[in-house]
């Protein structure tokens, strides 16, 4: 088993969750923010990913979550619904919740908080997967889970029909030529950090999960369809105007500053649940100044 085109192309933000003043989910503004997304030209949603702060809600909360993602898109691009849970079975539990509700694919994370061995990052995979009948896509980040999906890893996951993807997160653009080079097409890649993106898809990966397409969802897509078409110098304009923003992907306050990049451009708000707290002082102030840069300087995009 292996991903169809249609599931793995182009470009899938990580749809933020939005939030009353009273921190509740506002459940409007976030069909709201998934739908304009949709609109803009964006392939498929990552929803409950680490924009959607996944971790950070109750379990009744994601799955409602899901059901205004599936009713807001209705069937126009897949959904993929983050699984990010503390244990093994909350994990399963999660996967066949989310597939009884319609979404088409599953991004699997390390269980949370604990960094498993080898043999224990496998089982837990495995056992996800035999869970649910969707496809699943693994969700690589050494960075921020201390755990790498590494040879021993996916070595023991070949066998493993419902794991058809990696969401590659690592800094190091090799990744994406070593993974290729020892599976060949075995694993669909997806680049998944956003200022190695660009790299990603010119050695290989099929598409882009992205944390600033929530702000800049034209330019995104249009990047994409650049690298698509062949066209290196138009990609590398764009992307070279991306790129101070594409570094706050790779921060620790990315969500953080996302939901503030959406809320300058009119689509969405900043409100983050605690243990995050909204950007302040300095921080806020560089992170506006850039978002406003990038907005004053957006490139021209083929067949505006």
């Amino acid at each position: 088993m292996n991903a169809s085109p249609k599931l793995w192309h182009g470009v899938y933000p990580a749809a933020t969750t939005q939030f009353t003043e009273a921190l509740d989910i506002d459940h409007d503004a976030t069909q709201g923010v998934q739908s304009a997304l949709v609109d803009d030209g964006v392939t498929g949603l990552i929803i409950l990913g680490t924009c959607g702060e996944n971790n950070s809600l109750e379990p009744d909360e994601k799955r409602a979550v899901l059901k205004g993602a599936k009713e807001a898109v209705n069937g126009r691009v897949p959904l993929v619904a983050g699984v990010s849970e503390l244990t093994t079975a909350r994990a399963v539990a999660f996967a066949r919740d989310a597939e009884a509700i319609g979404v088409d694919a599953l991004m699997l994370l390390p269980a949370m908080v604990y960094v498993p061995k080898p043999a224990e990052l496998v089982a837990h995979c495995r056992a996800v997967a035999e869970a649910t009948g969707l496809p699943i896509m693994l969700y690589n980040n050494p960075p921020a889970y201390r755990v790498s999906f590494d040879w021993e890893t996916l070595d023991a996951l070949v066998d493993v029909p419902g794991v058809v993807a990696v969401k590659e997160s690592a800094p190091d653009p090799r990744r994406f030529t070593d993974v290729f080079n020892r599976y060949g097409d075995r694993y669909t890649l997806m680049a998944g950090l956003d200022d190695v993106a660009l790299e990603g898809l010119l050695l290989g990966a099929t598409g882009w999960v992205s944390g600033l397409t929530s702000a800049f969802p034209q330019e995104s897509v249009a990047l994409v369809a650049a690298v698509d078409r062949g066209d290196w110098t138009a990609a590398r304009e764009i992307y070279r105007w991306f790129m101070p923003l594409l570094h706050l992907d790779a921060e620790h306050d990315l969500v953080q500053s996302i939901k503030l990049a959406e809320q300058i451009m009119g689509r969405g708000a900043e409100r983050v649940r605690m243990p995050r707290l909204p950007l302040e002082g300095d921080r806020r102030a560089e992170v506006i100044a850039m978002v406003e840069k990038a907005a004053a300087t957006r490139p021209t995009l083929a067949g505006a």
